[in-house]
């Protein structure tokens, strides 16, 4: 059989299902998160309905980013039950193709939805999730109940360069207060330059004052020295609490290259950032979960015996998605809590199905 023809055959039993798991998995979480927390702004809030339609449109993009592991999981399961039922993949072992060959498409595709999801979660995805987070703050609850914010960013660019980084570990703006605090400063060739961290600070008399800290200097070959401890001294941030909380960034809306970046000069003075890590690890490695699940699904499906429905399918894509989620929730655990390695809570998850979904892949040659 021609190459071409093959591929053909096999893509165009899995681009169906994929296109159907994207639209019901989206459905799913639409139906039972967005549409219920849209309804209670209206209802009970009073919200108007075009800030509400906003809200939605800004929380549909990391939505989508979610299902599409999902989606390939059930393009897998789906196209290779309904050409094993078919009595194709029977007739492609018979002429002596192996299913590693048959699996090659749908391995390059799932490497290309992986890197457009990373792509998109990215670049789409931390811009909507900001833009609904102050949606939400400023526009619907009229800032009236700042919350304590926890692990909050700030970034200060002058001429296209950047300047300073700010990070609060938990800021209350009720209050005034911050803890946990670390602030980087950056020369005119964007090379840390110097480094500050707290133990807390307050807002009193139109200034921030922080207390119990040290500061330290960064030579231009990333050696770090202590300059001074101190027990209290201004903090140069002219931004009150509520402007300060107006302007800072949670790490779950930056992208994984403003993540790493970070952390990378946060960790030159010692600082434990394992929770961080972990964001980052997750950040990369969710997306590239999309093959492995493609895989998964495929080796599962070819394996199965007799045709199998869509509802059958789906079924068994929710089992494995929910399992795999399982697996990522303890590995996240276990890594912010400092008991495995930020690298393996955030990878361990794909790699332990990459095993299972191989497993599956070698036994179908072997039935």
């Amino acid at each position: 059989m021609k190459r071409g023809l093959l591929n053909k055959l096999i893509l165009g039993a899995c681009v169906g299902p994929f296109m159907f798991g994207i639209l019901i998995f989206v459905l799913i979480f639409v139906a039972g998160d967005l549409l219920f927390q849209a309804a209670k702004l209206i209802i009970e809030q009073g919200v108007a309905f075009s800030v509400v339609t906003r809200l939605f449109f800004y929380r549909l993009p990391e939505v989508v980013v979610m299902t599409i592991p999902m989606s390939s999981l059930l393009a897998g399961l789906l196209g290779m039950s309904t050409l094993n039922a078919g009595s194709e993949l029977i007739a492609l072992k018979s002429l002596g193709i192996p299913f590693t060959r048959i699996l090659r498409p749908v391995l390059f595709a799932s490497i290309l939805i992986s890197l457009g999801a990373l792509g998109f979660n990215e670049t789409i995805v931390p811009f909507t999730s900001i833009a609904a987070d102050r949606l939400m703050k400023y526009e619907i609850m009229k800032n009236q109940a700042a919350a304590i914010q926890e692990k909050v960013f700030l970034r200060d660019e002058q001429n296209g360069k950047l300047r300073r980084v700010l990070y609060i570990d938990e800021l209350d703006p009720n209050e005034g207060l911050m803890s946990g605090i670390m602030m980087h400063e950056f020369d005119e060739e964007g090379r840390l330059s110097s480094t500050l961290n707290a133990r807390k600070g307050m807002w009193q008399d139109s200034q921030w004052w922080i207390e119990d800290g040290r500061m330290y200097s960064v030579n231009h070959e990333g050696e770090v020295s202590l300059l001074l401890r101190f027990e209290r001294q201004k903090l140069a941030l002219r931004l009150s609490p509520a402007q300060l909380q107006r302007s800072t960034r949670r790490p779950r809306d930056m992208s994984a290259h403003e993540l790493w970046s970070y952390i990378n000069q946060a960790e030159a003075v010692g600082t434990d950032l394992s929770k961080l890590w972990v964001m980052f690890h997750l950040k990369l490695a969710v997306p590239w979960a999309c093959v492995i699940m493609a895989v998964l699904g495929a080796g599962f499906g070819a394996s199965r015996r007799g045709r199998s429905g869509g509802g059958v399918g789906f079924g068994i894509s929710v089992v494995f998605v929910f399992a795999y989620y399982v697996v990522m929730s303890l590995c996240r655990a276990l890594g912010e809590s400092g008991n495995i390695p930020a690298v393996i809570a955030g990878w361990g998850p794909d790699a332990v199905f990459m095993v299972i979904a191989f497993f599956f892949a070698w036994r179908v040659d072997k039935i």
